[in-house]
């Protein structure tokens, strides 16, 4: 994959950075496996604001993704990879021997014309789909299930892998992407690969409202607000004592750098290494 910039005709183009879209080969989807996607704007079934930041955007079809790839040891041709507008990573169509078609991830080095694997005796090639118990010690791999059958549910954002680091009886030791190792049961399935389109991270929208095209609206300083808006708000200038600087909480109360996940959660006990933070 490759970046574009641009000439700085215009402010926005200064520091623009987008996706060359030159990996994609089909232009228009599959209708078959099409769905409508109906936009909350982060409301809830009561009409009230649950999740902020969210409204507004292009219209968008939801691609039908085959997470759980349930058709084993049947042979599927690449069809075309297409961009899609509900994620950051590419989706290649691929379609069976029997002419069934279907959308999967597609990872680093799948082309058109190559062929893909589900099941057990399937090779760890790229775009195949293995249980964890037939993988190597060592391969990349994405669209991970947490338990048998479910579908794939880790490691499917663009550019992400998780490394199968060892194997103990029925589990299977994996290195995620955040650097944390994670039991998971050797039954459930994977992808082998890294999932495509890597540069996503270095792209730069250029100008708000290619942020508002994309569904995202403003978010604004809890600072910047008045008092009754926000915890942090009010304060003649940027005030440390009298000011509300001095509580720096959400909306909801929780101090900025608290850790919010529950310590006992059941799911605590796969975890055999937390993941590292960053040396600053």
């Amino acid at each position: 994959m490759s970046l574009k910039e641009f000439k700085p005709h215009t402010p926005p183009q200064r520091y623009k950075v987008l996706p060359g879209f030159d990996e994609i080969t089909k232009k228009s989807p599959e209708k078959s496996l099409l769905t409508p996607l109906k936009k909350s704007g982060g409301r809830n079934n009561t009409g009230r604001i649950t999740t902020r930041h969210i409204g507004g955007g292009h219209k968008r079809h939801y691609r039908l993704v085959d997470f759980k790839r349930r058709k084993h040891d049947v042979a599927a041709e690449v069809l075309g990879i297409e961009y899609d507008p509900n994620r950051t990573c590419r989706i290649a169509l691929i379609q069976y021997e029997d002419g069934q078609k279907s959308y999967i991830l597609a990872p680093v080095g799948l082309e058109v014309g190559a062929k893909v694997v589900a099941g057990e005796s399937a090779a760890p090639k790229p775009g195949n789909s293995l249980p964890l118990s037939k993988v190597p010690l060592g391969t990349a791999i994405h669209n991970i299930e947490l338990v048998p059958g479910s579908g794939g549910k880790v490691a499917r954002a663009a550019g992400q892998q998780a490394i199968l680091s060892n194997r103990d009886g029925e589990w299977a030791l994996v290195k995620m992407p955040s650097g944390e190792i994670r039991r998971f049961n050797a039954r459930c399935y994977c992808t082998v690969g890294q999932v495509g389109n890597r540069d996503h991270m270095n792209e730069v929208s250029g100008k708000a409202g290619r942020t508002r095209w994309q569904g995202t609206r403003p978010t604004v300083r809890g600072m910047c607000m008045n008092p009754v808006d926000h915890p942090n708000g009010g304060g003649e200038g940027k005030s440390k004592s009298g000011g509300g600087r001095q509580h720096l909480l959400s909306p909801w109360g929780h101090a900025k750098g608290e850790k919010t996940r529950n310590p006992k959660k059941p799911t605590s006990t796969f975890i055999v290494e937390r993941r590292k933070n960053k040396k600053r």
